[in-house]
């Protein structure tokens, strides 16, 4: 009887053991985990038979410019991509991008290539949905040419940026330079459309759909587009972290394909994707009509970058003296999750 519980017994201790190496072997940290296996986000079941979503936190442009990747991703096409999406609103995208906060953003064309040639751990990834500047100089009813310009207030938007370039070589161009205006920093969009019609400025650059705002109410006219006088500035690009492109490859092509998905749609379905936009943007529906009609040549999707672009974009912003030096794209550059058409 005392052999059998000491049989018993033994038995019972092995089956503690071999239990105890198998938890050990499998449990979060364990010894068993393979080599080479994925850091990525974990894309198991939640326990309704279904893949959980994958995190990845986002920072579309802000305004219009951000509304068809949003109108995307209430369409689903990130969830089909296993992404749950999470829209981050930032002032500073490359700030937000360095701090973490954010894994992957929109970011204006020569932002992303000064803040990397200077060193922030930020790669671009891929081209926005458009890249030529959808950027426009409207003035005052009275004002009928640029040259008019000359003495007037001018609004550049934000000093040193896009809208700025695109102002001074649009001025250039009609025998202006800005020491002939005044020259002013009067905001984007909606603040620029009200420096306008305000009084407060004469002309500005602006997006659409304010330009086409100004020519249907009759506060203002068109006098350029930008792309006329710059057809080969680069604008746009989408950017990540480096740190996020080394641990997380897969998320950054799923999401860079429900980017483009989301463009593709927006413009192959437009009667729906403007009834979004005119829920979003509260201006007259013969404004946006016109600023699609209008953009429509520019609405490119597509994801690759032009090296020579780049090349000429930096050259004219150190000419400007917006930039130092031109930056070596190839070490800025990472185009390996660019989706495949």
């Amino acid at each position: 009887m005392i052999k059998t519980k000491s049989r018993l017994g033994a038995t019972i201790a092995s089956l503690i053991a071999v239990l105890l190496v198998a938890g050990c072997a499998g449990g979060p940290g364990g010894a068993g985990k393979e080599a080479g296996a994925s850091s990525q986000p974990s894309s198991r079941s939640d326990g309704s038979g279904q893949p959980q979503l994958q995190k990845i936190r986002y920072s579309p442009l802000s305004g219009v410019s951000g509304l068809a990747v949003r109108f995307g991703a209430e369409k689903g096409f990130f969830k089909e991509e296993g992404l749950d999406v999470e829209f981050i609103t930032t002032k500073n995208a490359v700030e937000g991008l360095a701090s973490k906060d954010v894994d992957v953003a929109d970011v204006a064309t020569t932002t992303a290539i000064i803040a990397a040639g200077k060193g922030a751990p930020i790669k671009i990834v891929s081209s926005m949905f458009r890249v030529k500047g959808p950027f426009y100089l409207i003035a005052a009813p009275g004002i009928n040419k640029v040259e008019d310009l000359k003495g007037k207030k001018v609004g550049a938007a934000v000093f040193g940026s896009g809208l700025d370039v695109y102002t001074q070589v649009i001025l250039n161009k009609h025998g202006l330079k800005k020491d002939d205006v005044t020259y002013l920093a009067n905001g984007a969009q909606e603040a620029a459309y009200a420096s306008l019609t305000s009084g407060q400025v004469d002309a500005t650059i602006i997006h659409e759909p304010f330009a086409s705002l100004a020519e249907v109410s009759g506060t203002g006219k068109l006098l350029a587009k930008g792309w006329d006088y710059l057809p080969n500035f680069h604008t746009g690009v989408i950017a990540a972290r480096n740190d996020f492109i080394e641990k997380n490859p897969q998320l950054l092509e799923k999401l860079l394909r429900a980017y483009f998905k989301s463009q593709e749609y927006a413009k192959s379905h437009l009667d729906e994707y403007k009834t979004y936009f005119k829920a979003n943007v509260k201006v007259d529906e013969k404004a946006i009509d016109r600023a699609f009609e209008r953009e429509d040549v520019l609405w490119e999707n597509n994801p690759n970058v032009d090296l020579k672009a780049l090349q000429e974009t930096q050259q004219l912003q150190v000419d400007l003296g917006f930039q130092d030096r031109v930056y070596d794209v190839d070490k800025i550059l990472d185009l390996r999750f660019i989706p495949k058409k």
